[in-house]
Parts: structure tokens; sequence; C-alpha cells
């Protein structure tokens, strides 16, 4: 095989180049009418191999670039993008970009954030860990996941593994003069098992992922792992419907955090389709949650020293003992609200969740009798209202301990009232998830099954 890596991208060279790039266009923009302008540039360059029953089926080299483009005319906007560097299709984006800006309507909100918000110290987060990644490391890793996944026991078989190692850099820059990037990386392995018995098949998977590729779990574990947890699955039945305590573990509780977000997030609020307008200051959750940004994490999959505005970013509280503390808005949301932007143009960055001090087994014993939730599907959450209802699988729990798993079954709630009725947060964290939190007790949901 060549010697092709994902490492290629000299850093340096890309930032210089990028911001080269990023003040031509600025200037272009200006000589074309804008009176303000922003740009975001990412690259990015990717190695992945996926193997099946010890075959590899798939290896791919990607090497991709994208450019986003805003203009202001007054208070005008237009955007353009475009994933072509040449100066003819940059030049075409720009005109594009203006040519929208002359034909929106005035919207007194637009423009670019205050200046004096703009990040001055740009932290190094040491997000960026090449590893040297090869095709042939790349089948090492999947194969010797897939082998340990398939030595767990006879009833299992492979539905593959894929190992992937991703670094880029991205770059931002804006009229007002501030202009910076920083390199990242991201390093994957996952395993997805099949077990079968007389009553049917169950698959499931299990992954590590990674700014550093020397902090992920080993390829062994990550087989071992997805077998156990399809295996785990086999005999699955539905329950009666009742209503009935409810555990969420950690990924299916960043899942119902990610849902409280979207409702505290500018755009729902301004434009009144959250459930949670007008709650700043009230008390959502118990007193017992604390919930924080803790955005300078090294190595943190979610850290980012400054904002998709060029706003640095802060350690900041959302939830502070079950009290809302503060919205999550970007600067023209904030706009809209008559307050001030909180850095999140873009999103959050690495959310931490308090915990009550329990480990799982500890929360199975204090619910004593309910369902353990391992998986959610469907789209069934109305932000306006709050009404959740999603389709769910996990374990039957009795006595605090797990009794069968458990399928084709539906549990209900309101958003507003599962906050409330959190009973108890583990400390449980899951490592792979950039919002940090361990299993989720509720004190009751509806849960619908045959």
């Amino acid at each position: 095989m060549t010697a092709i890596t994902s490492d290629e991208l000299d850093i340096d060279f890309e930032k210089s180049s990028m911001s080269e790039l990023i003040n031509d266009i600025l200037h272009e923009a200006k000589v074309l009418g804008a009176t303000e302008a922003e740009v975001g540039i990412s690259k990015q360059c990717g190695l992945s191999a996926n193997v099946r029953n010890n075959d590899v089926e798939t290896i791919e080299f990607n090497r991709d670039c994208g450019f986003g483009i805003t203009v202001f005319i007054g208070k005008h906007k237009g955007n353009a993008s475009t994933s072509d560097s040449s100066p003819a299709a940059i030049n075409a984006a720009v005109k594009a970009a203006i040519s929208i800006a002359k034909q929106t309507t005035e919207d007194p909100f637009s423009g670019l954030v205050d200046a004096t918000l703009m990040a001055t110290e740009i932290q190094d987060l040491q997000l960026d860990h090449p590893m040297g990644i090869t095709p042939e490391i790349a089948i090492e890793h999947a194969l010797n996941s897939e082998r340990a996944m398939l030595k767990t026991d006879k009833r299992v078989k492979s539905d593959g593994a894929t190992f992937a190692s991703h670094r880029g850099v991205k770059m931002y820059g804006n009229s007002h003069g501030f202009l910076a990037g920083y390199p990242t990386s991201r390093h994957a392995l996952s395993a997805v098992a099949i077990a079968e018995d007389k009553q049917g098949m169950q698959r499931d998977y299990y992954y590590t992922v990674s700014r550093n590729a020397k902090n992920l779990l080993s390829d062994e574990l990550i087989g071992i792992k997805s077998a156990e947890k399809s295996i785990a699955r086999l005999g699955s039945r539905s329950i009666p419907t009742g209503e009935f305590p409810v555990l969420f573990n950690p990924e299916m509780a960043a899942g119902f955090f990610g849902h409280f977000l979207n409702a505290i997030n500018g755009g729902s609020l301004y434009r009144k389709s959250s459930f949670l307008v007008d709650t700043l200051g009230e008390q959502l959750f118990p007193s017992s949650i604390n919930i924080q940004e803790r955005p300078y994490l090294l190595e943190g999959l979610g850290s980012a020293p400054f904002d998709a505005e060029g706003v640095a970013t802060r350690n900041q509280h959302f939830i502070r003992e079950g009290i809302l503390k503060s919205y999550i808005l970007s600067s023209y949301s904030a706009k809209r609200l008559e307050m001030q932007t909180t850095a999140n143009a873009g999103g959050v960055h690495n959310l931490h969740i308090s915990n009550t001090g329990q480990n799982l087994q500890e929360l199975l014993y204090k619910m004593q009798t309910g369902l353990l939730v391992t998986e959610v599907m469907g789209q069934g959450v109305n932000i306006v209202s709050g009404d959740y209802s999603r389709g769910a699988s996990g374990f039957w729990i009795e006595n605090g301990e797990i009794q069968y798993p458990v399928e084709e079954i539906t549990i209900a709630g309101n958003l507003k009232t599962m906050m409330t009725n959190i009973v108890a947060v583990g400390n449980d964290y899951d490592s792979r998830l950039s919002t940090q939190t361990g299993s989720v007790l509720l004190e009751s949901m509806t849960v619908a099954g045959n």
C-alpha cells in the first residue's frame, strides 16, 4: 500500500495560507461595498478503514476544505459558501454574498459582534495530536477489535469495525481585524456486533474517541464490549404499560440535557418557540443540579478558545443550584433579546452536569423497580411545548437488579416535569461524550408497552 497518512497537513503553512486568503476575501468584500464581513475556513484531512469478517471492505482518504462568507451592507446580510478554494470560486462566492445582501430585507439586529468582545488571547488547548496514521495501522486496529469481538461468544457475528483518524485547521476572521485559528485532531474506533439465539438477533456497538490516540480504549476492549452489549439484548421483551421510575444511562442522559440546551438557545427564545421562554432566574431543576460550560478542558472534544464569531469562550453556569442563570446566546440572538452574547455562536463547548454521588449500581438500588433506558428512537420531542415521547429499549429492574432486556416500548412525559423530577445524577461519567453527565434517575415517566 502507498504510505498515505491523515497527518499530511502542514499546520503552519495552512494557517499562513488561510490567513492570507481570509484577508483577501475581507478586502474584496469591502471593495465590492460591504460595510462589514466575516470568513470562516475549515480544512480537514482524514483516513479510515473498515473491516468485516477479517476482510478489508473500505479504505477512505479524504481532504476537504470549506469556506463560509458573510457580508453586511449596513443592516442587510448575505451569505455564501464554497468548497472550491480557487481564486475564481472565492471571487464568485464573495460576489454572490454581496448580491444576496443587496436583495435581503434590512434587519436592525444584523452585524458583527461588538469589536470589544473579540478574543485577545488564544489559549492552546492541546487539541491537535497527529498519530502518524497509515492504512496499515488503521486496518490493524479494526481487525484487532473485530477478532476480540468474535472470540467473546459463539453467538456473536461481526457487522464491522472501523478505525478513523482526522486532522484539521479552523480559521476565522472579520473586518474588526480579528484573525485566529487552531488545529484539531480526532481519532476513533468502533465495532458493531450481532448476537443471535433461537428468539432472534440483536445488534449493538461500542466505540472510543479522543483528540489524542494515546487515550483511546484498547482495540480488544471495544470488540469485547460490542459483543457483550449485543448478547445482553438477547431475549428482549416488552412490558405492561404503567408509571415507573426511569434511569437514563450517560449517553441517553446527554441527549436529555441536549433538549434542555435547545430550549434555552437564543434562537428558540426570541422566536417564542420554546417551553422555557422568560424563565431566566427560575428554579428548573432540583437544587442539587449544576450545569456548567467548560470550554478550556485540555484535549476536550468540545473545547474551543473562541466561538464562531471570535468571542472568547468562558467558563459559565447555565444552571446553578437548579436555577436558570443564563441562556445560550450568539450576538444576533442576544441583540434580539436585548442581552449580551454568551460566546455560544456555534454551540456549547463541553457541558458538565454535577452528580449526587452514586454509582450506577447504587442508582439501580435507589430505583428498586423501573426501567433502565440505554437507547431511544424517533423524533418525538417538542421544544415548543416540552412534550416528550420516544421509542426506547433497555432493561427492566426489580429489587435494584437487572432482570431482563426490554424493547418495543415508549417512554413519555414533559421535559419541564422531567427536569424537576430528577431524583439523582450518578458519578458514572462517560469520557467519550462532550456532555459530561452520569446516569440520570427520574422519579416517574409513562412507560407504554404491549
